[in-house]
């Protein structure tokens, strides 16, 4: 299959190797990602074997296993693996950065408005824990060149700016933000990056050392379809110290030769299930042989799904798109017509707006799972669509053609 190929795009690969339901056209790969047979398998063998002997797994095998995961890891995004550590997911690295860094009254934390909500939540609580200010960068909408995000991000920087948390593809809007500029000019203005990478591996290339943040967390759970609960933090080698785990356990003052303290302190935060942590390997394998040319092949491939669906609709939906294809992946968002929004936007007796009303439509009536919200706030609704290997271009057509019956009423 030749991924620039547009005909490519009509069949889904492999789609009987996921679990999902046959019966359901799934467009929200994005939310929490899907994880493939072959990788589910592979957990459960991993969990039997645990089961067999949990201490002799828990205290010998896990760890060669766990090297084994972050070394493939650390090979598909171009890090130093002393620098890398697996978490539950994007958001529990963010909490560890945020709440390891000795902030203080009069600092700022940077953040943009296209943020995720999980993970402004921790600015606000640790500005308000410290005394640190919450500084926000507002990006039009639409955008229309990168150059837009960066200066924006930077119009908002101050002497006082201590870190700058910034996605490196948004949730709300989909938008891959030129990441490897912004952490350049920001680090030259000695302020520190911590990335927010939940949607970027497995949806656009990764090399941490080229990128040169001090701090990025992402998913293994989304586009590299490992099992939920598999994330890691990356943390550069000069900021590592003090950088703790949400949970302090034994690493605190165990050391281990050949890993390094910042290894010590998160791989072992006490009892759990390591599964999805060991299925990280397993999960690039089996991901990077579904096409010709590996993951890069499928990236391409998915993104140009993704750009199918999202002109089918603004074509023939008149939905207005927040961006440039060259700056979006493998999802795509855009703003739905003012009539469309006003007909699913219901006053809830609380007062608040009903913005479920036409994702529920949709899934309920149609078997289409799309997520709808209202951003950045009511009433513009949006829709986002994702592409992952199991999708099709007729899914599109059939998210299209359900939302012109609810556009003509019918």
């Amino acid at each position: 299959m030749n991924p620039c190929d547009d005909s490519s795009l009509t069949t889904a690969i492999h789609a009987d190797a996921w679990l999902l339901d046959p019966a359901v056209t799934f467009l929200n790969h994005g939310s929490f990602g899907a994880c493939p047979l072959d990788v589910l398998d592979h957990q459960q063998a991993i969990r039997a074997e645990m089961e067999r002997e949990p201490v002799d797994f828990l205290v010998r095998r896990m760890t060669p296993l766990l090297d084994e995961s972050r070394e493939a890891l650390a090979g598909l995004i171009g890090a130093d693996p002393a620098g890398l550590v697996f978490v539950q997911n994007a958001t529990a690295g963010v909490n560890a950065v945020l709440r390891s860094l000795p902030f203080r009254s009069g600092d700022e934390i940077l953040v943009t408005n296209h943020d995720y909500n999980a993970c402004r939540n921790v600015v606000r609580y640790v500005a308000e824990q410290t005394g640190a200010a919450l500084v926000e960068a507002e990006l039009p909408l639409p955008i229309d060149s990168p150059q837009q995000v960066i200066d924006a991000v930077l119009s908002r920087t101050t002497s006082r700016t201590r870190l700058a948390l910034l996605d490196h593809i948004t949730s709300p809007t989909a938008l891959v933000f030129p990441i490897e500029e912004l952490v350049g000019e920001l680090n030259r203005r000695g302020i520190d990056t911590l990335v927010d990478g939940a949607h970027a591996p497995g949806m656009a290339p990764l090399n941490m050392k080229r990128l040169g943040a001090a701090y990025y967390t992402g998913n293994c759970h989304k586009w590299l379809c490992a099992p939920k609960g598999a994330g890691f933090l990356y943390v550069r080698r000069d900021r590592q110290e003090g950088i703790q785990p949400p949970i302090i356990s034994h690493g605190w003052n165990r050391r281990r030769p050949g890993y390094s303290p910042f290894q010590d302190a998160f791989d072992w935060p006490g009892t759990l299930d390591p599964s999805a942590w060991l299925c990280v390997g397993h999960a690039i394998r089996f991901m990077s042989t579904l096409m010709p040319g590996g993951l890069p092949a499928l990236m391409e491939r998915n993104h140009k799904l993704a750009m199918l669906g999202r002109r089918t609709l603004c074509q023939r939906l008149g939905l207005l798109p927040v961006g440039q294809e060259p700056m979006l992946g493998s999802m795509a968002a855009a703003i739905l017509p003012n009539h469309i929004a006003a007909r699913f936007l219901r006053r809830q007796p609380s007062g608040t707006l009903d913005n479920a009303a036409l994702h529920d439509e949709l899934f309920d009536r149609h078997h289409i799972e799309a997520p709808t919200y209202c951003w950045p706030a009511a009433p513009q609704l949006m829709l986002r669509i994702s592409a992952q290997a199991y999708n099709d271009a007729g899914q599109y057509e059939r998210l299209t053609g359900a939302l012109t019956k609810i556009q003509n009423g019918e």
